[in-house]
């Protein structure tokens, strides 16, 4: 084979070749060659995925080409999904790395080659072939289909490293192979920081052979490798997937795999004859509508580090870098945000935004101008870009704005904090870490703002701060965890999931069956990862001692967790006995795992019965049901039905008022949609209504099983972005026949019906829900409506709550203010219906009504009466003020005179009535109101008494207050009110002991 390889690449190199230019290997070119080259060899092109992760929490983006293949790795993926059935693929996946382990935005821009957004091609091998062939088609694809040079190809293996990589022997193998098409001495051993991968600290693991290019060529540069020489550069991962690590060591996997990563714009600048990525037709479009938009007179350079004046280039690197993640992030469905990968995009904005304008002297809000030129770069090799473009355009703009706003904050407690450093003193760490926390400015901004200024950043203090978040962030949900199981590790991996491979998988077919006790025989048993005498957590019998314990059966009439609905309860049974209580029901890779407290000895080989608790599924499925009714009451509401969504989306480019996440259990359903505002009163009304009327309309509730391809072609059919459904896939339709549906999928009569794919246990009739209540409706992140509903018995207690709160208003906006008592009633009786309101568990379209009605009553009839009361209120104290004045000409007077403790209207008085006709007297007047008790003091010159002292002895005589003032004038307030005269006696005792 090597013989064939190379008279190919002679004959290559005497025939026409293809020259390295941009115009010779044009973008498109080089991902069709790609793919094409490894269709021919029997793989499936299967496409990138989404960018944004939407099933797999633990990732912020996709960061890899294999992030979509992890459950094919680790032995979980559904069997009845369409790739798990795959065997060898290839694609360009995009990739993101900005935040989380992998993280490469604070070096974009430094360099010729960092990049947060990426493409990474990629070919994979699914438990079919390994090494051998691998590492053939790797070097034919290079050699032959991209007529690279042999000679300036060298290639890495691992090389064995007992620190890093115990117990695993040097990769004898890879090299053997390599020495059929590469000479020993580009033939480079490394330890495992260069070539062995791991997907974390326990898992899937395998040796690595990379393939690495000599942009130079006609030397040795055999000591350049690895050694981040930027023209001997990484081109080719392949990575074979042999082992998997636990807590005893490494074990061999039944099924190896082959994952390989070639990063295609490094390939770009190689085929495109240039020496850094930045300069191939993958950027140089930007660069020139970066000049046009921002204004900038220098065209970009290619320039880095000192040779980089004014650091133009640098910026020109990152606003086209940062345009790319963003705009790929936004049209797969992320939005700048405060948490998650929306902060991370916040963040990645903000660094285009502050270099663009710091550097380039861009005006304000021109990063979304751009957008349109990338689009027409790469809208034909990913047209999802061209469909969202007036989206992003739209989220970046505004995105634009709102940091503008903020740029001043983030200096201000920059230059605060500097001010109180001393000479030669670092920026602190951890306020660095605040600027880039809580107020979006990412570290290398900082480190730009204390350069300008002759000061370095504690970069070890900020990397401190953010280890120490990241590890109270992972110990709390290590926490969570081991709450959940008693401490044990109740997942399954690969180890697991290989380890009992040769069982068939659990048929859970009877979960749909309600009311029922089949039988089941446990076929494994488990108590956690890291257990059992082979260290993968399975064991041949647990008893009553064991804490948790997890039994996979041969059938199951529960229901797993999946699909957003909660997982059944009850107990496996023995001769009518409880041995399991089922706390908890997980699937992995079609093994069924029953979770729970065993209350007698339990063995693998044991028959049981499934005890399903029917009554708490009972009020499962109707929230589940409910939960596909209000999906497609939102679209009914806010887009129109489906005609308006297909109008919406040409207009948009996106789909909006889709599923972005539900979770249904017991209590009540919650729903996630992607909408941009508030729903208003009304809409939530409208979309109450609709859900009710279902209901009432007692429609039934039809589940097939169907091919997915037929199921997909329904029109009508609502299906979550990013989803990965089995095939075939359960549709289910509410007032509609799926087999009707199936066979007449464009026709017009289902847009008034709701259509899913789901797996859930489902009521079969609407009626059987009895009623549904819309309780709360609010923003979990930028884009996103968190909607949260009951049904059944909650939903009518919750319709009740209303009907009585709107009765107590009622009787609230009766009530009598026509005097200072029945005021001050009606004052109290709003203040607790505004605290009960908040509180009440009611339909939310009732709460927004109930809280309108108390504030329309406020801000009317009572704020009406409340001026009428003060005005007689303030005209009866002017009389009293008249008459103390009259009575006090130069003595010292204390009176009483209720004027509701406003302290204005006490200085109002006092300078208009006092101290123009008793400028001689001094006064103490005490007034009630309002459950306290005011003290108010003037002095007149000459008397030699303090007005605070003044005051201090009158509030002391009913138990103290607090206040203020000067010599000559103070006032003090005691809560909870007291007994006035007993304050006024005390303030004229104290006069009189004065001489006054």
């Amino acid at each position: 084979m090597a013989s064939q390889l190379e008279a190919k690449t002679k004959a290559m190199k005497i025939g026409e070749r293809i020259p390295n230019t941009p115009e010779g290997w044009p973008q498109a070119k080089i991902r069709s060659t790609f793919v094409e080259y490894f269709q021919r060899h029997a793989h499936t092109h299967w496409p990138s995925s989404s960018v944004v992760p939407h099933d797999d929490p633990t990732l912020l983006f996709a960061n890899a080409g294999m992030n979509q293949y992890k459950s094919i790795f680790l032995g979980t993926i559904d069997p009845k999904t369409k790739m798990a059935s795959l065997k060898r693929a290839c694609n360009s996946q995009k990739c993101i790395r900005a935040g989380g382990k992998h993280n490469d935005l604070d070096d974009v821009g430094k360099d010729l080659y960092h990049h947060t957004f990426f493409e990474m091609l990629g070919n994979w091998s699914f438990g079919d072939y390994f090494k051998e062939e691998a590492i053939r088609m790797a070097w034919e694809c290079l050699t032959v289909e991209f007529q690279l040079d042999p000679e300036r190809l060298y290639v890495t293996y691992f090389g064995g490293d007992d620190l890093k990589a115990p117990g695993v022997p040097p990769d004898e193998e890879t090299k053997r192979i390599w020495l059929k098409y590469v000479p020993a001495s580009r033939i480079l051993p490394f330890d495992a920081g260069d070539n062995f991968w791991e997907m974390g600290d326990v898992g899937p693991c395998g040796p690595c052979t990379e393939i690495h290019y000599d942009r130079i060529g006609g030397r040795d540069a055999a000591s350049l490798v690895n050694m981040d020489d930027p023209d001997v550069l990484e081109i080719w991962n392949n990575v074979f997937i042999q082992y998997n690590r636990d807590r005893h060591g490494l074990k061999t996997l039944p099924a190896q795999h082959v994952d390989t990563g070639m990063g295609f714009e490094r390939l770009a600048s190689i085929l495109q004859g240039k020496m850094s990525n930045y300069d191939t037709d993958v950027f140089t479009p930007l660069f020139d509508e970066i000049q046009k938009v921002s204004g900038q007179s220098k065209p970009y350079t290619g320039k880095i580090g000192e040779e980089d004046k004014g650091t133009i280039d640098m910026a020109y690197r990152v606003v086209a870098d940062h345009v790319r993640t963003l705009s790929f992030a936004i049209a797969d469905g992320a939005v700048p945000d405060a948490l998650g990968r929306g902060y991370v995009l916040r963040r990645v904005l903000r660094r285009a935004v502050w270099y663009g304008q710091h550097f380039l002297g861009a005006p304000k809000g021109f990063v979304f101008k751009i957008v349109p030129r990338l689009c027409e770069v790469l809208g034909d090799a990913f047209p999802e870009l061209r469909r969202a473009q007036s989206t992003i355009m739209a989220v970046l703009e505004g995105e634009e704005r709102d940091f503008n706003r903020t740029i001043d904050k983030g200096a201000r407690f920059f230059q605060k904090r500097v001010s109180t450093l001393g000479k030669g003193e670092p920026f602190p760490g951890k306020d660095a870490f605040h600027l880039s926390g809580s107020l979006g400015f990412p570290l290398d901004l900082t480190e730009i703002m204390a350069e300008e200024i002759g000061l370095k950043v504690d970069t070890e203090g900020y990397h401190a701060a953010l280890k120490e978040e990241q590890d109270r962030n992972a110990a709390a949900v290590a926490k969570r965890k081991a709450a959940r199981s008693a401490g044990a590790d109740m997942t399954f991996a690969a180890e697991q999931t290989s380890a009992i491979a040769h069982l068939a998988k659990t048929d859970d077919a009877a979960k749909y069956v309600w009311n029922e006790r089949p039988d089941a025989r446990i076929v494994a048993l488990f108590v956690g990862r890291g257990g059992g005498p082979k260290g993968d957590g399975f064991v041949d019998s647990v008893d009553a001692s064991c804490q948790v314990a997890g039994a996979v059966l041969d059938a199951t009439s529960f229901y797993a967790e999946m699909g957003g609905q909660t997982f059944d309860t009850g107990t496996l049974l023995i001769d009518d006995a409880s041995v399991l209580q089922v706390d908890d029901v997980q699937v992995y890779a079609g093994y069924i795992v029953h979770v729970g407290a065993p209350s007698t000895t339990l063995r693998v080989g044991d028959s049981v019965q499934c005890a399903v608790d029917y009554d708490r599924r009972q009020r499962v499925a109707p929230n589940h049901t409910m939960t596909h009714v209000l999906n497609f009451a939102l679209r009914e509401v806010l887009l129109g039905g489906l005609e308006g969504a297909k109008e919406d989306h040409k207009k948009t480019g996106v789909d909006r008022c889709v599923q972005r996440g539900s979770h249904v259990d017991d209590e009540r359903l919650r729903f996630d949609v992607a909408w941009d505002a508030p729903l208003t009163q009304e809409q939530l009304s409208q979309v109450e209504k609709i859900c009710a009327d279902i209901v009432d309309n007692a429609l039934s509730v039809d589940a097939v099983e169907t091919p997915l391809d037929k199921a997909m072609d329904v029109e009508a059919l609502r299906a979550m972005k990013g989803e990965a459904y089995p095939d075939p896939v359960r549709v289910v339709a509410i007032g509609g026949s799926v087999q009707k549906i199936t066979s007449s999928p464009s026709s017009k009569d289902w847009s008034s019906l709701s259509v899913e794919l789901c797996g859930g246990t489902h009521l079969r009739n609407t009626k059987d829900a009895v009623g549904f209540a819309l309780l709360e409706e609010q923003g979990i992140a930028k884009g996103v409506r968190r909607l949260v509903a009951c049904t059944r018995e909650k939903a009518a207690s919750a319709h009740a709550c209303a009907r009585d709160f709107r009765e107590r208003i009622v009787a609230f906006e009766s009530m009598p203010l026509d005097t200072s008592e029945a005021f001050a009633k009606a004052e109290e009786t709003l203040k607790l219906l505004k605290v009960e309101v908040n509180a009440a568990v009611m339909p939310q379209h009732q709460k927004m009504f109930c809280r309108e009605a108390l504030n329309s009553h406020s801000s009317g009839p009572m704020k009406a009466a409340r001026k009428k009361a003060e005005k007689a209120q303030a005209d009866a104290a002017s009389g009293a003020f008249e008459a103390l004045a009259s009575s006090n000409t130069d003595g010292a007077v204390a009176a009483r005179v209720d004027f509701g403790c406003d302290a204005k209207l006490w200085q109002k008085l006092q300078k208009s009535i006092l101290a123009k006709k008793a400028p001689g007297g001094s006064f103490l007047v005490c007034s009630s109101g309002s459950g306290k008790v005011g003290v108010y003091a003037c002095v007149a010159k000459g008397h030699s008494i303090d007005a605070r002292e003044w005051c201090a002895a009158a509030a002391d005589a009913i138990g103290g207050g607090k206040g203020g003032g000067k010599e000559k004038a103070a006032n003090m307030v005691v809560l909870g009110g007291g007994d006035v005269d007993a304050a006024v006696a005390a303030a004229q005792a104290f006069a009189k002991g004065k001489g006054l």
